[in-house]
């Protein structure tokens, strides 16, 4: 026999929907278990991504919605999270690669880079992070393994080294320090080449791919290699950086890669004697950009964040409660809901694409 009351909770939770998703939690498959007992209703809900930024609203609404069921005294939301896999993935056990790219150098794109693989590994994510600026590798150092070395497995694949909560491959762990690589295209494509596909990532939810600036070979190399489920945009405020930037946007739109968002970096400066706010650079250029280009958030110019780097741990877990750190997290959690956003929008498109070319109403 049906329980009344826990159909009651169902229809109530009908009427709830996924901010970013739009649609209501029972539709989109999002409740994993229901049950009353003694007036008390118990939710699980099973997010999109463990970095959902939007995760208290959705308590809230399911809160709201059941309480007022007729007898019920309370409600439990707990939460679990399955990142959605598009309908080809990435990789074999790769659900996304998501690019992180500038047009030009010195706008703090692999610290972004390695702050967001951080940040989605410490709230459940399963992240992988490559270092494809092959001339210039920083992120082993940033991650504080600058003298370890990639070693194979029994499969002879590239084993990646962890840390931080992250699996990361940089040329830097591949070649001698200091040692400086000449190498023309083909070399880089082929470089590119081992590095997505004869290396051990495992199961991962999000591959963040750390690109060299610019628009040259590497980002040709890996968007003809992968499917990439997005690109990030990286620039500080400035006209000069800005130009650069809609260059690298032009790149992704003529390689069909959708840019998720942008990036505001050394957007302002606090003074830590007085609090007072200076935009050094212009705070809120990257508006310039265009309306249709989500801004992910605006990160301040922090000494914190560059001492971190130096000393091999990801600001967002070396000083969490910095107001760079916060900015570093929040956008981390926006793109991680661009990402839910977009694979939703690819499974109702591949569901109208399987439809009968024509319907026979009986």
């Amino acid at each position: 026999m049906r329980d009344p009351a826990l159909d009651a909770v169902m229809e109530a939770l009908k009427t709830v929907n996924d901010p970013e998703l739009h649609r209501d939690l029972v539709s989109l498959g999002m409740i994993e278990r229901a049950e009353v007992s003694g007036g008390v209703a118990a939710v699980k809900v099973n997010l999109t991504t463990p970095a959902c930024p939007l995760k208290g609203k959705i308590e809230g609404d399911v809160r709201e919605a059941v309480m007022a069921v007729p007898g019920i005294t309370d409600v439990v939301v707990t939460f679990g999270a399955m990142v959605r896999a598009p309908s080809q993935p990435a990789l074999p056990g790769v659900k996304h690669v998501l690019l992180v790219g500038s047009g030009k150098g010195g706008v703090g794109k692999s610290s972004v880079a390695v702050n967001i693989a951080a940040a989605l590994a410490r709230d459940g994510a399963k992240v992988g992070l490559l270092d494809a600026d092959v001339y210039g590798p920083s992120v082993a150092h940033m991650m504080g393994q600058g003298a370890a070395k990639v070693t194979a497995n029994a499969e002879r694949k590239m084993q990646p080294i962890e840390a931080h909560g992250v699996r990361f491959i940089s040329m830097a762990n591949l070649s001698p320090a200091g040692q400086a690589l000449v190498w023309r295209g083909p070399m880089l494509h082929s470089a590119v080449q081992q590095f997505l596909k004869d290396a051990a990532w495992g199961d991962l939810d999000y591959l963040i791919v750390d690109l060299p600036p610019g628009t040259g070979d590497v980002q040709l190399s890996l968007t003809q290699t992968v499917q990439v489920t997005g690109a990030v945009i990286v620039t500080t405020p400035q006209d000069v950086a800005l130009i650069d930037a809609a260059r690298a946007i032009d790149m992704f739109r003529k390689a069909s890669v959708p840019v998720l968002g942008i990036v505001e970096n050394m957007s302002y400066f606090v003074a830590p004697d007085t609090g007072l706010t200076y935009d050094l650079f212009g705070r809120g250029g990257s508006r310039k950009l265009g309306a249709e280009h989500l801004l992910l958030g605006e990160v301040p110019i922090d000494m914190e964040v560059r001492k971190d780097s130096d000393a091999g741990v990801p600001a967002v877990l070396a000083h969490p409660d910095s107001v760079a750190s916060a900015a570093l997290t929040q956008i981390a959690r926006n793109l991680a809901g661009q990402v839910s956003v977009r694979s939703m929008a690819q499974s109702l498109q591949q569901s109208l694409a399987d439809l009968p070319d024509q319907l026979t109403v009986v």
